[in-house]
């Protein structure tokens, strides 16, 4: 769209603060140009623009979480069954966590972290559930309260510890793992302080305690004292201890 039939064109045009004279005016107005314009949309795929969208994302979850209580994150595999003694545990946590004055944060999926939103959920507390775009959608389970769905895995496990004072750790696959040892690096390094993580169940955890102290710190590759950042346990009620008395909740 330019300028009516009849118009001369202008000696001087502003733009926002912009100011254009002479042969640099431009035909039209910056909202003509953005309300009239069909062109291709290969821009919404540049990499300025996933930086709008990084942003907004850390925007919606800041905005969603700031006024939580005192909170947990609980992680676990998305696969264990509805009817296993897992699952049990991830509800007992649940429950018990919000006893203990705590709101409860998983990745809103199904498995362990349905379990320990419907613990939560069961005892009253507050429930959420941060869920991750993956190629086979899997939705937020039915016992979150409060849900933040992200595109971006960083971006997510941001607000995992951002927003948690500490994490209890359910078995789980290749995704618990990643947020375990992203977990164990930030206290490592002091990113963050007072930050207790607790591995529940030993049978399952062993295999791993046992291949950090043999061949991890034995290999020099971590200290003898890295493996004091976290504890293991199959006690529910032990669980829940370490983790209000490393927290001072």
């Amino acid at each position: 769209m330019g300028m009516p039939d009849g118009a001369q064109k202008p000696e001087e045009q502003r733009l926002g603060p912009v100011i254009r004279r002479r042969e640099q005016v431009q035909p039209g107005t910056t909202d003509q140009r953005l309300l009239d314009t069909e062109g291709d949309s290969e821009w919404v795929h540049t990499d300025p623009w996933r930086v709008m969208r990084i942003q907004s994302e850390f925007v919606e979850g800041f905005g969603a979480l700031a006024e939580l209580p005192s909170a947990i994150s609980v992680f676990g595999s998305a696969r264990t069954p509805v009817d296993s003694a897992e699952y049990e545990a991830g509800i007992r946590i649940g429950g018990a966590l919000v006893e203990a004055g705590f709101a409860v944060i998983t990745g809103g999926g199904p498995g362990a972290m349905e379990a320990a939103n419907r613990g939560a959920r069961e005892a009253r507390g507050v429930s959420v559930g941060l869920g991750i775009e993956l190629p086979f959608e899997q939705g937020l389970n039915q016992h979150v309260d409060i849900g933040v769905n992200f595109r971006y895995f960083f971006v997510r496990k941001t607000m995992f510890v951002k927003y948690a004072q500490g994490f209890v750790v359910l078995p789980g696959g290749l995704g618990t793992l990643d947020e375990l040892f992203e977990a164990l690096t930030l206290v490592q390094t002091r990113k963050v302080t007072r930050f207790p993580i607790v591995l529940f169940g030993t049978a399952y955890w062993g295999g791993l305690v046992e291949w950090l102290r043999d061949t991890v710190v034995a290999q020099g590759k971590a200290s003898e004292r890295d493996l004091l950042l976290f504890h293991v346990t199959d006690d529910v009620e032990e669980a829940v201890a370490l983790v209000t008395k490393e927290t001072g909740n």
